[in-house]
């Protein structure tokens, strides 16, 4: 039985060893001096890792920062909804987010969505009641990709669990224990904050924007969207690039997954409630064998 275990953990080690090896042959790969590939090699992208900010629902204990969530919703409504549609979130949600009931219907009448058919069979516009979900800038995703070069923007309900960059060894078993989850609003925040000029002897093709965060390639089409003090906080949070990142990254997780504060407490429960058990299977196995013979 030693034996066995023994060979176990050395195949571990091994495995372990090797996998460590190719991963840092990758990022040698990803990222050579000066942030360019080498020559006839396969490039791999994002250039550079997102960068890891400290978020407050980070942690077996993280919530939400409402107040952030707020400015979030803001740089959304007035900066990103003019192309990216929030479909699968609905108005009354925002309730979540601090905001009354009459609030809520207040925010969900600036917008229009399309009902119908009415009794002579057309569609008709009518002014959004929170039941309603955020709408779409464009009609059809064939108008989105007019609009924008040919590609439709990504809708936002879900894209901070859809883009999290894969974390490689040995760092995503670290990730298991401190339960890290962070990776989409780590990217979008990077993304957001991460265009910059092309280094020397790079080259982007015409209409696109340098970032080497970008997960697909050396560039996308979509120009840098924040500016500072284009949006106006109430609360007097600074008006900021980086602040307007983080606070519209932080809303489109909690757009993302709503319910994570409640699955996170249900999850502690369920551990203390599991380390409890097993301290009780542990006294009942000793007080049925305590007079035992072995």
């Amino acid at each position: 039985m030693k034996k066995l275990v023994a060979s176990l953990v050395s195949l571990a080690f091994l495995a372990g060893f090797g996998a460590a090896s190719a991963v840092a042959q990758d990022d040698h790969a990803a990222a050579p001096a000066g942030g360019e590939h080498a020559e006839g090699g396969t490039p791999h992208y994002p250039i550079q890792h997102p960068k890891q900010v400290d978020w407050s629902f980070a942690g077996p204990f993280g919530h939400y920062d409402r107040g952030q969530l707020q400015r979030g919703l803001k740089v959304y409504t007035e900066v990103c909804s003019a192309c990216h549609s929030m479909k699968l979130v609905s108005f009354r949600t925002l309730e979540d987010l601090g905001y009354s009931e009459a609030q809520v219907k207040a925010f969900a009448a600036n917008y229009e969505v399309q009902d119908g058919p009415n009794d002579d069979g057309e569609m008709f516009a009518r002014k959004a009641v929170p039941s309603d979900y955020f709408p779409s800038p464009f009609p059809n995703v064939q108008a989105a990709a007019a609009a924008n070069n040919g590609a439709a923007p990504p809708d936002f309900s879900l894209i901070a669990k859809a883009r999290g960059v894969t974390r490689g060894f040995p760092q995503f078993v670290f990730d298991i224990f401190r339960q890290y989850q962070e990776g989409g609003p780590d990217y979008i925040y990077s993304l957001l904050t991460g265009y910059q000029e092309p280094p020397a002897g790079m080259e982007v093709p015409e209409g696109t924007h340098y970032n080497p965060y970008f997960v697909a390639s050396a560039s996308l089409a979509m120009a840098p969207p924040l500016s500072a003090d284009q949006v106006t906080y109430d609360d007097g949070a600074p008006q900021t690039v980086d602040q307007y990142a983080k606070d519209v990254s932080a809303f489109l997780m909690w757009a993302a997954e709503p319910h994570l504060e409640e699955r996170k407490r249900t999850g502690f429960m369920v551990m203390v409630f599991l380390v409890i058990f097993t301290g009780l299977i542990y006294l009942t196995k000793k007080s049925v064998y305590a007079n035992k013979e072995h």
